[in-house]
C-alpha cells in the first residue's frame, strides 16, 4: 500500500456562516488531521484549549468543509485491482474522484474501501472528501426519527461520531471534522486477505491453540481458482487450501507448552508473532519460493479469560478471571487523550501507560463516549500487561435503533471486534455506558413513549456480534448492569449485583458515604479537582488577561468557568471541602484544598473497596486522563502532569496496603496482600498524640495469604479516643503505615508548621529531607511551579511525629533552592489550618 497524505488542502464549502478571515481561503491540510488543527497551523484561529477560545469557535459546528488533493492513478494491469482506502473519516462525507462519486460515509468509527480501477488511466483528477456538518446531519436525523433524551443538549446520539466531540462535563465542544486516519492506495491481484480472526485458547495440558478464521476477497478480474493459506505461530506452521468456490478457510495452530500471558503483577507478558500468507493455488510447496498475494501479521498472547457472575449470599458477583485466577481489578476509566484525536501519538500513549503502571493500575476501561483506540494503544497494553475493558461506543443517551444507525453500529462493532481480537490485553467487551441505567432511572421512559432507545443494541445486537465473532471474551450488556436480571427484577445500578456506578458521592452526598455500601464491582466513581498549577497558569487566564488568581472572583471568572464544565462544579468542590478541610478564601489555598480533597476522597473509597476483596472484586476510577486543560476527575491533567490524585492511586492500589476500616462498629486494620507471596509480620497499632506521645498500643502477629485480605479488630482500649482533636491512630507492619486521625482536619489540632526541612543539590535536581516534629498530613511539593518539567518522587506524604522522609526532585538548577521549602511550592494539609486562621482574621478585619 502507498499512503496519500501529501498535497491536501481544506476550505470552507458551505453550511453555516464562516468568519471573514477564513471565507474563501484554501489552506494546507494535514492527513491524518482535522480542520481545527489545519486552521491553527495556518494562523487563522487560536488554540481552542486556551482561555475562552473554545466559545469563539462555535461557528465551526455548522460549516461544511472540502478536503482535496490531486491524484493520478497509473493504469492498472489487466488482472489488477486498485482500491482507495480511507481508514477513518470524521464523519459525514461524500468521496469523489474527479466527477465520479465513490461513496458516502456517516461513521467516524469504521473504514471505507472504494474500487477505483476504472479511474486508473493515468489522468490527473481531484480527490475530494466533502465533509458535511455532523451537527446539521444529526439534527436532521433527530427530526426524522424523533427526539430522544441524552445527558446533554446536543444530538450526539444521532450520528456515529465520538460523542464527547460535542462536549462533556470535562471536555470542550468543538465538533471536529476531517480525515482523521490514514488514506492509502492498495493495488492487488487475484485475491487479498480481507480479515483474520485469531481465536486463542489454552488447553488443560498447556497447549496453546490459535484458530485463524480467514476471509479473502477475490479480485473478480480472473477466473476463480484455488488459493493457499499458510500460517505460522511461535514457530509452528499450518496450511490449508481455499477452494475456488469459497472465500474463506480456517487454520488451527497448536503450540505445545505455550507461555502464558498474564496481567501486570501476576506474571510475564510473552507475545507470539502470527503470520498468515496467501498464495496462488499453484504456488510451490516451499513458501519462500512463492510470490505471496498478501500477508497478514500480528501478535497474540496465550491466556484464558472469563467473568464469574454467580449468585451468592451477598447478591451477584462480578469477578474477572485470567488463566483461572481471580483478579482484583485496579482500574481507571480512559477518555481520548486529546480532543484532537489525530494528535495522539504512540509516544504520548506510552507516557500515559507508564503513568498508569506507576499508579499500580492493572486495567484501563475505554469509555463509550470516545473512540476505539489506535492499534498502538492495544499493542502497548499487551506489552505492559495492562488489561483493557472496551466499551462499544454508546454513552449516556437513548439511541435510535432504526436505519441507518443500526446498520452503522453493527458494521463498526464487527470491524473493531475483528481488529482488536489479537490483543490478549483486551478482556471485556461492554455494550455501552449508562444507557440501561439512564432508561431505568433518568425519566427517559416518559419522554420516549414508544420510541426505541438502544435496549436492542445492549441486549441483542452487540452481544450477538461478540458471540459470533469473538467467542472467547466475556460481554457485559452495559455499565452499570445486573447480570441475568431485567431492570424489573434488579435495578441495573444495584451495588449488590454486577457492576455499579457511584455518583451519589460527588453529586449529592459527602464522600464519607463511599463506605455506606459494599459494591460487587465499582466501574465508575470519582471526585473532581483542578489541574496542576502550571497547566492552569499556562492555559487559563482571567477575563482581563491577567493571572487567574488575581481575578476579583477567580472561581466565577467567565474564563475559569469555560474550563469547569461540571454542573455546579465549584459548589460541589466547596461542599466536598467544607466538613473536612474547610473552604479557603484565597484562590491559591482553595486550589490546593481542592486537589487534596479529590485525592483523599478517591483514596478513601479505594481502600474501602480493596478491604472487601473478594466480595468487592474491582474498582475503576473515573478517570485517568484529560483531553485538554480543565477542572475534572482526572489523575493526570491535560498537559500530562500528575495531580495529587495520581499519588493517591499509587498508594491505594499498592500491592500491599494497610488501611483503617470499620466492621460492625469496631475500628479495624485491614492488611491487603495482592501479591503471590505470604505477607507475614507484626502488626503494631498505637494511639498517640499528634506530637508523638504514646497513649496506648497493641502488637499482634499477622499472616496474610497471597491475594487475600486480613482484617484485625483493634482493641477498644487502643482504638477509643481520649481526645480525638489531639490524637491519631498509627498502624505499621514492616514498612507499611496507615495513619488515622481522631477527627477531621477542621477540628484536628494540626500544627501549621509541623516539620524541619533540608534541601541539597543532586546530579538531577534536589533532595528534600523532612523530619516531623508533629503529625504531617499529605505533604506535596508542587515542583511544576518552579519548573514545568519537574518530577517529584512522592506526594501526599503523611508522617507521624518523629518520622522522616526523603523526596527526590528532578528539575533544573534553581537560583534559590529554599523555594522548595515553603508555600506555594511545598504544601501540607497542616498549612490549610493556618489558612483558615488567616481567613477568619481577614473576615474580622473586614478585608
Amino acid at each position: 500500500m502507498s499512503t496519500l497524505h501529501d498535497g491536501w488542502t481544506v476550505r470552507a464549502a458551505g453550511g453555516g456562516a464562516v468568519s471573514p478571515e477564513i471565507a474563501g481561503r484554501t489552506v494546507p491540510a494535514a492527513v491524518p488531521g482535522c480542520v481545527h488543527t489545519d486552521l491553527m497551523a495556518a494562523g487563522l484561529i487560536g488554540d481552542p484549549y486556551l482561555d475562552a477560545a473554545e466559545q469563539d469557535l462555535a461557528w465551526m459546528h455548522r460549516v461544511d468543509w472540502r478536503f482535496a488533493r490531486p491524484l493520478r492513478l497509473e493504469p492498472a494491469e489487466p488482472d489488477e485491482r486498485v482500491d482507495l482506502v480511507l481508514a477513518g473519516v470524521d464523519t459525514v462525507a461524500t468521496v469523489r474522484l474527479g466527477d465520479a462519486v465513490l461513496g458516502r460515509t456517516a461513521n467516524m468509527h469504521r473504514g471505507y474501501r472504494f474500487d477505483v480501477r476504472a479511474l486508473a488511466d493515468g489522468r490527473e483528477r481531484e480527490l475530494v472528501v466533502d465533509v458535511a456538518s455532523a451537527t446539521t446531519y444529526a439534527e436532521g436525523e433527530r427530526d426524522r426519527l424523533g427526539a430522544r433524551p441524552n445527558a446533554y443538549p446536543t444530538p450526539f446520539n444521532y450520528v456515529r461520531k465520538m460523542a464527547c466531540s460535542f462536549g462533556w462535563d470535562w471536555g470542550p465542544d468543538l465538533r471536529t471534522a476531517g480525515i482523521w486516519k490514514p488514506v492509502t492506495l492498495h493495488r492487488w491481484r487475484v485475491a487479498r486477505i480481507a480479515e483474520v480472526r485469531p481465536v486463542v485458547g489454552v488447553e488443560p495440558d498447556g497447549t496453546g491453540v490459535v484458530e485463524l478464521l480467514v476471509e479473502v476477497e477475490r479480485s473478480g478480474l480472473a477466473a476463480a481458482g484455488a488459493l493457499q493459506l499458510r500460517a505460522e505461530v511461535a514457530g509452528v506452521a499450518a496450511r490449508t487450501v481455499v477452494p475456488a468456490d469459497t472465500d474463506g478457510a480456517a487454520l488451527v495452530v497448536r503450540v505445545p507448552d505455550a507461555p502464558l500471558w498474564w496481567p501486570v503483577g501476576y506474571g510475564d507478558q510473552p507475545l507470539s508473532d502470527v503470520v498468515v500468507t496467501l498464495l496462488d493455488g499453484d504456488a510451490p510447496d516451499d513458501p519462500l519460493d512463492g510470490d505471496p498475494l498478501d500477508r497478514w501479521t500480528s501478535r497474540v498472547g496465550f491466556r484464558t479469560v472469563g467473568l464469574r457472575t454467580d449468585d451468592d449470599e451477598h447478591g451477584t458477583a462480578f469477578t474477572l478471571v485470567v488463566n483461572g485466577r481471580p483478579v482484583f481489578v485496579k482500574g481507571a476509566n480512559w477518555i481520548p487523550d486529546d480532543h484532537f484525536v489525530s494528535r495522539i501519538t504512540r509516544e504520548r500513549l506510552a507516557a500515559r501507560f507508564d503513568q498508569a503502571l506507576g499508579a499500580n493500575l492493572n486495567l484501563l476501561r475505554v469509555w463509550g463516549g470516545g473512540i476505539y483506540e489506535s492499534d498502538d494503544f492495544y499493542d502497548l497494553a499487551d506489552e505492559r500487561g495492562l488489561l483493557v475493558w472496551q466499551d462499544f461506543l454508546l454513552a449516556c443517551a437513548a439511541y435510535p435503533e432504526e436505519e441507518p444507525l443500526a446498520g452503522e453500529l453493527a458494521a463498526e462493532a464487527r470491524e473493531n471486534v475483528v481488529r482488536l481480537m489479537p490483543h490478549p490485553s483486551l478482556v471485556v467487551w461492554n455494550g455501552g455506558n449508562e444507557n440501561v441505567w439512564g432508561h431505568e432511572d433518568w425519566g427517559w421512559k416518559a419522554e420516549l413513549g414508544g420510541l426505541t432507545w438502544g435496549g436492542g443494541y445492549a441486549h441483542e445486537l452487540l452481544r450477538d456480534v461478540v458471540a459470533q465473532t469473538d467467542p472467547t471474551r466475556p460481554y457485559c450488556d452495559n455499565s452499570p448492569y445486573s447480570p441475568r436480571r431485567t431492570p424489573d427484577e434488579v435495578h441495573p445500578n444495584d451495588p449488590d449485583h454486577g457492576t455499579h456506578h457511584q455518583w451519589e458521592v460527588w453529586n449529592r452526598v459527602d464522600w464519607t458515604q463511599y463506605r455506606a455500601e459494599v459494591p460487587r464491582f465499582c466501574s465508575e466513581f470519582g471526585f473532581q479537582g483542578p489541574p496542576t498549577w502550571r497547566t492552569l497558569s499556562e492555559s487559563v487566564h482571567a477575563a482581563d488577561g491577567g493571572p487567574i488568581e488575581d481575578a476579583p472572583d477567580p472561581k466565577n471568572d467567565p474564563v475559569w468557568l469555560v474550563h469547569q464544565k461540571a454542573e455546579d462544579g465549584n459548589g460541589k468542590l466547596d461542599r466536598g471541602m467544607a466538613p473536612h478541610v474547610g473552604v479557603p478564601q484565597r484562590f491559591v489555598d482553595w486550589h490546593w484544598a481542592a486537589q487534596l480533597v479529590q485525592a483523599r476522597a478517591v483514596r478513601y473509597a479505594l481502600e474501602h473497596y480493596r478491604s472487601w476483596w473478594p466480595r468487592t472484586a474491582g474498582a475503576i476510577v473515573w478517570q485517568l486522563n484529560d483531553c485538554w486543560p480543565v477542572t475534572s476527575w482526572a489523575a493526570v491533567d491535560g498537559a500530562g502532569r500528575p495531580k495529587p490524585l495520581w499519588s493517591a492511586l499509587r498508594t491505594a492500589f499498592a500491592p500491599r496496603l494497610l488501611t483503617v476500616v470499620e466492621r460492625d462498629g469496631a475500628t479495624c486494620v485491614a492488611a491487603v496482600n495482592d501479591t503471590d507471596e505470604p505477607w507475614v509480620g507484626d502488626l503494631r497499632v498505637r494511639r498517640e498524640t499528634l506530637g508523638g506521645r504514646l497513649v496506648a498500643e497493641e502488637s499482634v502477629a499477622v499472616a496474610v495469604d497471597p491475594r487475600q485480605v486480613h482484617v484485625h479488630v483493634v482493641r477498644a482500649a487502643v482504638a477509643g479516643w481520649d481526645d480525638p482533636v489531639t490524637e491519631v491512630l498509627v498502624a505499621t507492619m514492616g514498612d507499611d503505615v496507615a495513619v488515622h486521625p481522631g477527627t477531621e482536619d477542621v477540628r484536628l489540632a494540626l500544627d501549621p508548621d509541623p516539620a524541619e526541612y533540608a534541601v541539597e543539590r543532586t546530579a538531577t535536581g534536589y533532595r528534600l529531607r523532612v523530619q516531623a516534629r508533629s503529625l504531617v498530613r499529605d505533604l506535596v511539593v508542587h515542583a511544576d511551579r518552579i519548573d514545568p518539567d519537574a518530577v517529584v518522587s512522592d506526594a501526599l506524604v503523611t508522617l507521624p511525629a518523629g518520622s522522616t522522609a526523603t523526596l527526590e526532585v528532578t528539575c533544573r538548577e534553581l537560583d534559590d533552592p529554599a523555594v522548595l521549602l515553603a508555600a506555594p511550592v511545598l504544601r501540607t494539609a497542616n498549612d490549610l489550618q493556618a489558612a483558615r486562621v488567616g481567613d477568619v482574621a481577614a473576615a474580622a478585619a473586614g478585608t
